[in-house]
């Protein structure tokens, strides 16, 4: 079962007034994040992500009892119940044929409340991306400082932006947690998510970006996950529309897709939404962002994304896949901002730390999402746990 999490994890509770606080420095660790990552608005500075004026699309639902499903992975046999029990599940959505085949929700997750996407964000901000390059608003084959210039005194001089959108360009970014003095913990203090404990680092961002000035290989020749190309992504957007990125966001998917609610996204001190991870929303609005993608980038009838930008999404390249979630994906590979589990079958997927997961199966007309705290950042006993459970059902409702 799921640890139980102790007064003090709650930091905002006014029936508890004289309760240990929760420190700034430790929201997002275990097993405070357990409450925190469906209340970030109460943590950290956020933007509104309109869901619009429109009528909300409808959910069908057509329930099924998978609870009691088995599956097996990494060595045990356990059900979909045990599975969601035992892996700090705050919320599970299965949807087949456009309908909702199973829904739970734990750890006081609500259907009206929003949970932190972490790099789920990635993949719905390339979605947007998406929109803009089809419109011819942002060229992929263009160097990155045609949209933002001043990176010409970066290592991103020569990079492309597909190259950004596919994590291959040669920046030299460590994304380690826990190196002190690495770019992650750059980014974590510049994000605004904490407080910025250190004068001589980077206050925002873009900051951040502006001190990238070292290239660990040449532009286009390997895939590495970095989480700061996504955020270079997002200033390309920004620079392109003349738009903020959350109301981005708000014209070119939330209002589409007939969201029930807004989400909203964090911003930094500069006021840049944080694209590479601070998305938030409901459960079935993160499922509503999935069948845009099983429905072929249509939502109410009407195409939102283009299809065949999302079919070219789907194909990856394994032979320049590496780095982090390997052991889970081994013949998987990563393309404009989302992970492609299978090049045969290609069904891909938007996943983020902690356990956030929206699972895609086109052929199938499938989708799961999963919504998690994780005590571990990263895990590759639970990442193919969780793929396991998910597949499971897909084969035994399809």
């Amino acid at each position: 079962m799921d640890q139980e999490l102790p007064d003090a994890a709650n930091p905002r509770d006014p029936m508890k007034p004289l309760a240990p606080l929760v420190t700034d420095q430790m929201w997002d660790y275990p097993p405070w994040h357990r409450w925190t990552f469906q209340h970030m608005r109460e943590m950290t500075a956020t933007a509104q992500v309109w869901r619009g004026s429109g009528p909300v699309s409808p959910l069908p639902e057509a329930l099924a009892d998978v609870a009691a499903l088995t599956f097996s992975a990494n060595g045990k046999k356990q059900s979909i119940a045990q599975f969601l029990d035992g892996s700090f599940t705050d919320g599970f959505l299965i949807l087949s044929r456009g309908r909702v085949i199973f829904e739970r929700y734990m750890n006081g997750l609500t259907a009206h409340g929003q949970h932190l996407a972490m790099s789920v964000s990635k993949s719905i901000t390339a979605t947007a991306a998406g929109v803009l390059i089809h419109r011819g608003i942002l060229d992929p084959h263009a160097p990155v400082t045609h949209y933002l210039p001043e990176l010409s005194a970066t290592a991103y001089k020569g990079a492309l932006v597909q190259q950004v959108l596919d994590m291959t360009t040669g920046v030299l970014f460590d994304e380690s947690y826990t190196t002190e003095g690495s770019h992650m913990q750059k980014l974590d203090l510049a994000t605004g998510w904490r407080p910025h404990t250190r004068p001589d680092w980077p206050q925002t961002i873009w900051r951040l970006i502006l001190e990238l000035k070292e290239q660990a290989r040449p532009h286009g020749e390997a895939f590495e996950y970095r989480s700061i190309e996504t955020d270079v992504l997002g200033f390309m957007m920004e620079r392109a529309t003349g738009k903020r990125l959350a109301d981005i966001l708000s014209e070119e998917l939330w209002q589409k897709i007939g969201a029930e609610q807004d989400g909203y996204i964090t911003v930094d001190r500069g006021g840049y939404a944080m694209a590479n991870g601070g998305f938030n929303a409901t459960l079935r609005d993160y499922g509503r962002f999935a069948l845009l993608h099983v429905n072929s980038g249509k939502a109410d009838g009407k195409q939102v994304v283009p299809e065949a930008w999302l079919n070219e999404t789907r194909r990856g390249d394994h032979d320049i896949f590496r780095g982090v979630y390997r052991g889970a994906l081994p013949r998987g590979a990563y393309h404009n901002q989302f992970w492609i589990e299978d090049p045969d079958r290609r069904a891909y997927m938007c996943r983020g730390i902690h356990g956030q997961y929206i699972y895609i199966d086109p052929e199938a007309e499938f989708a799961a999402v999963k919504l998690s705290t994780w005590p571990e950042f990263v895990s590759d006993e639970r990442s193919i746990e969780t793929l396991a459970a998910i597949k499971a059902i897909r084969d035994a409702i399809v």
